[in-house]
């Protein structure tokens, strides 16, 4: 009896030990999640879709209450880049300028960028998130890629949000945050849709949203003037963001094929798309008047396939597109769409994902050198870990059209010598690997 009773007693303390590990882990401040820390902090999905992530996260226990959860990721890449023309590089995954690509041939093995967040939830309620993004590849800084003012840390996003799935559908959040505008998402494993790269838009404003089974709407009050990225309603004459006058809204519905199966169909418009400047066109830089868009999407889903599709398009015609020196060419709208398709399967036991889109930004009237810019990619993706995904591009783009000074104007004296080039093309071979946590 002895032995049995000092048996029952170990017992009794092993489980007593247990509970006080787990019990532990459950009180911890801090936590790591490295799956939703991929697929939050990935710039490819659910771009701006965050804050719906972190309502379901909260509801499925992934993130924990009253607790922060820290989330990092690096992109590392090695490629080799050519074109046709000396200089010209059309791939807007680096921006495209002389700054950045001398000659015909280019090569980098270099940081793309590095993210570092985290998300808290302090109580059933309220969240706060934050990312702060190094990104001398796509910086808006001057110079080149290792200047200084392109090395720099920006708080890309940062926003509280207030929401409890478990008690209502309805939530809002407050902050620097992405515009619910559009799908704009890419089934690459690295570069980003024309579509976003047009129409994908951060911007300072308040979030109202609607989170249902089906039924996604959400509406956004974006401060005016000249946004982060693709936002611009003018305010007194000027691009100062002074005044709470944009707004998008979006709204999307997901019908349920079968238990694997849906198709995701939605619609947006924003008051103030980017595309508001007159000639010659500057980024951030003041309108006359502001340019609606509008926005359609489909995605279908299944457990090994992804097609998408998506358009967005402005109301009116972009001033800045008509060169009084080149009078034959009227002012266009602007477009963008894309179509790409995935398939996940199993490679060496790993995941995998091959994936295949094609994306127009279309600016200029048919024979204008600024007509339109057209990227293909093809890419390759394996999961070595759950947070940690090797990959593989092919990219060609033909046409080059940036947007400073896109129609001409930038040579004094000169204003009927456009930056863009019809001719242009570039083809880029890409192998990279992202790592988060």
């Amino acid at each position: 009896m002895a032995s049995e009773h000092t048996a029952h007693g170990d017992h009794q303390h092993a489980v007593s030990v247990e509970e006080e590990i787990e019990r532990d882990s459950s009180d911890r401040l801090i936590t790591f999640n490295p799956e939703f820390g991929y697929d939050f902090l990935d710039a490819n999905t659910n771009i701006n879709r965050k804050q719906q992530m972190i309502l379901r996260a909260r509801q499925d226990g992934s993130l924990a209450k009253n607790a922060v959860n820290v989330q990092g990721s690096v992109t590392a890449i090695a490629n080799v880049q050519s074109s046709n023309e000396p200089n010209l590089f059309g791939y807007l995954m680096r921006h495209p300028t002389g700054n950045n690509q001398r000659g015909t041939t280019v090569s980098e093995a270099t940081i793309h960028s590095t993210q570092l967040g985290f998300t808290a939830t302090m109580g059933d309620w309220v969240s706060a998130s934050a990312e702060f993004l190094y990104d001398p590849e796509q910086s808006f800084g001057a110079g080149t890629n290792t200047a200084l003012t392109r090395n720099q840390v920006q708080a890309r996003k940062a926003y509280v949000l207030l929401g409890n799935l478990d008690k209502s559908p309805f939530y809002a959040s407050l902050g620097k945050q992405a515009i619910p505008f559009g799908l704009t998402d890419s089934v690459n494993p690295f570069t980003n849709s024309t579509v976003w790269h047009a129409f994908g838009g951060i911007a300072n404003g308040g979030i109202v949203g609607y989170q249902g089974d089906s039924l996604n709407v959400s509406f956004m009050a974006v401060q005016g003037g000249a946004q982060f990225r693709s936002a611009n309603v003018p305010v007194e004459g000027t691009s100062v963001p002074s005044k709470l006058n944009n707004y998008a809204v979006d709204a999307n519905y997901t019908i349920n094929l079968d238990s694997a199966a849906n198709l995701l169909l939605g619609a947006s418009y924003q008051r103030g798309s980017a595309y508001c400047q007159s000639f010659p066109i500057t980024h951030f830089s003041p309108c006359e008047e502001e340019n609606p868009a509008w926005d359609v999407y489909a995605q279908y889903q299944n457990e090994a396939w992804t097609v998408k599709s998506e358009i967005a398009k402005t109301t009116d015609e972009w001033a800045g597109t008509f060169n009084p020196s080149l009078p034959q060419f009227a002012a266009s709208k602007v477009t963008s769409f894309d179509l790409g398709v995935q398939y996940r399967n199993q490679l060496f036991d790993l995941p995998v994902a091959y994936s295949a889109e094609f994306s127009r930004f279309e600016a200029g009237p048919s024979g204008a050198e600024w007509e339109k810019q057209d990227q293909l990619v093809l890419g390759l993706a394996m999961r070595l870990a759950p947070s940690v995904e090797l990959f593989a591009e092919y990219i060609d783009v033909n046409g080059y059209a940036p947007l400073n000074f896109l129609s001409g104007g930038h040579i004094p004296g000169m204003p009927q010598i456009p930056v863009a080039d019809a001719s242009a093309d570039s083809e880029v071979y890409m192998l990279g690997v992202t790592a988060s946590f």
